[in-house]
Order: structure tokens, then sequence, then C-alpha cells
């Protein structure tokens, strides 16, 4: 399935709000492990989940020890119409808060989890959640892609660390490109192979070869994980092995913008000390300690980024900060 297949289908369910896609706990798993310094004595809230089946309680409950939690908070969404979060068939919403191994059999037991009952219907805005988030150090989830700006926006608001899932467009909406260029969100390491596989209460709303029968899945390939937690893959210099001298018509101007078009990551040449377009992908790599980001998308007349009057895809605007200091 190509990326425009996944986008279409990404961008229908965002619009129809059937975006409760379950998340693997490989993939939870995969992610997680590169921040395992970030937990020790830290609450962590899981605040789009059902608890029952989420992967992310799983993972967080069953590695509370190893990880040194103080707290695990878990809530969802619970509609009184449809099920849009949770397949859980009770009339209230509930929350879920484990602080670790009572008996020591290295599992999480039933008794052990503190099962307590929200008035309302568990949206991640409500009075009840906002009281829980307060609470938490880290918030790690999969949150509704239809509700990304508004759910990120919260984050920020509240000064919250957090490890969550979106769509790799979210990069375009200026909102969440403007924590990126401020350095308040960078992407984490993504998922294997750059496909992400999520369980789905809504198999029919999606044609076959994104939905597969056999395994219960459906597939994305635009789909990333978003942090504010310093990783190690965000200071790792890029190296080029491209040059800009002698390849000059490998780099055509934009019409509108004193800058060099690169189509793809790895063709930006290690001796160009000028501005340069690429592609929103390179965001997966970006170490901001070699490159500067100054804007996005638009020339100067504001208007998309053209070269000989074709409109270029998305592209980043950016600038390799030590070429300037050789």
């Amino acid at each position: 399935m190509g990326t425009k297949s996944s986008n279409k289908y990404l961008q229908k369910a965002s619009r129809a709000k059937f975006d409760d896609f379950y998340t693997q706990l490989a993939d939870i798993e995969r992610e997680l492990s590169h921040y395992k310094d970030h937990f020790k004595d830290k609450i962590v809230f899981c605040n789009c989940d059902d608890p029952k089946i989420s992967n992310f309680f799983h993972y967080f409950s069953y590695n509370f020890e190893f990880l040194g939690l103080k707290k695990l908070i878990t809530t969802c969404y619970k509609n009184q119409q449809v099920d849009l979060f949770s397949q859980n068939n009770s009339e209230k919403a509930i929350y879920l808060e484990y602080t670790g191994d009572k008996n020591r059999n290295k599992v999480p037991d039933l008794y052990e989890i503190g099962i307590k009952h929200l008035k309302g219907d568990g949206d991640f805005r409500s009075k009840e959640c906002i009281e829980l988030l307060r609470q938490a150090d880290i918030v790690v989830t999969n949150p509704p892609f239809s509700l990304f700006r508004e759910y990120v926006a919260q984050l920020i608001d509240y000064d919250k660390k957090f490890v969550i899932i979106g769509s790799l467009n979210a990069i375009t909406y200026k909102e969440i490109f403007k924590l990126i260029k401020d350095n308040k969100l960078w992407l984490g390491y993504g998922f294997k192979g750059g496909n992400a596989y999520f369980k789905t209460p809504h198999p029919k709303e999606f044609a076959e070869g994104v939905y597969n029968k056999e395994t219960g899945l459906v597939k994305f390939r635009n789909v990333t994980w978003f942090t504010n937690l310093e990783i190690q893959k965000r200071h790792e210099d890029l190296i080029f092995y491209k040059t800009y001298k002698g390849n000059e018509k490998d780099y055509p101007k934009y019409d509108n913008y004193d800058a060099i078009n690169i189509d793809k990551t790895k063709d930006i040449p290690a001796d160009y000390a000028g501005t340069m377009g690429v592609p929103i992908s390179f965001l997966e790599k970006y170490n901001p300690d070699q490159f500067e980001i100054i804007k996005f998308r638009k020339g100067d007349d504001d208007k998309d980024l053209a070269i000989n009057g074709k409109y270029t895809y998305f592209r980043i605007i950016i600038k390799n900060k030590k070429i300037n200091k050789q």
C-alpha cells in the first residue's frame, strides 16, 4: 500500500472520528526502550486508552518496577451513544491507578489495581481528566488523530513531558510546526520499517490491502511518534557524501526564495552553507545542534515554494550550522 493510499484512509478516519486505533505492544516496547531513563520516580498518565485492553497500560504495569515508576494512571473516553475509544460496555467511564507489585509475583494483579469511576465521560479535556493530568509527569498514549492539535496544545499548556503517536502530516499544521521550530516537540524513533499496524473496531471502513482480515490490523505508513523527551538520535550528526560544488545542476533554486531544493535528506550537500529546502521526512533525522530550521513551505511572496513555476511538495527551509562555523 502506498503512502497516498494510507493518507486517504487516515484523513477519512480523522474526519469521521473513527480514529480509535489500538497500538500493538511490540511497537510500544520498541519505541519506549529508548526512553527508559526518563521514567524513574515518575507518574505516567495514559489518557486516551481503554485500561482494560490498552497495551500502554499493559506495558507500564508489567514494567513498573523495571522502569522505577511512582504511579501509573490510565483513563478512557466513554461516549454514552457510541463506543468511540473503548469496547467497554459499562455505562460509566473508569480510570485505573497502579502503584506497583505488592505480592512480588511480578504480575499486576487485579486487587493491586485501583479501579475508580469518573463522574463524566473520560474525555481528556474534562475537568476530572485535567486534574489527573496535573498529577502526571509524562503522558504516553495514542490520542485521536482528529483532535491532535488540541491534544498537544493541552500538553504544552500544562507543561507536560510526553511520548505520543500522531500522523506524520501533523508536522504541516502551523501550531505543530511552530513547536518543532522552537524545539518544544520533535519526532521519536518511529515504527519499524515506517509501517504502523493498529487494531481497529471499524474494519469495514477500510479497503482490502489497508485492513488485513487475517491479522485484524489496519496499516498506515504515514504515522510516527512525537515527544519532547531528550533522546540520543536527536543529537547524532548526519553524515553526507554529496557536494554542491560540481553538482549545482542537481540543486535548482526556488523562484520565490533564496534556497536550493533537495528532494531527499540523503542528498543534502556536505559543503553548502546557504539555505536549503528539504522534505518533511528530514525531521525524522533532525539534529538541532547541526541544523537550524528557518521556515516552512512559503517563499518571500508568501506562496508555496516553486521551481520554474511549479510548486513543490511541502518543504522545510534549513541551514547547516556547522558549515557556517568552519
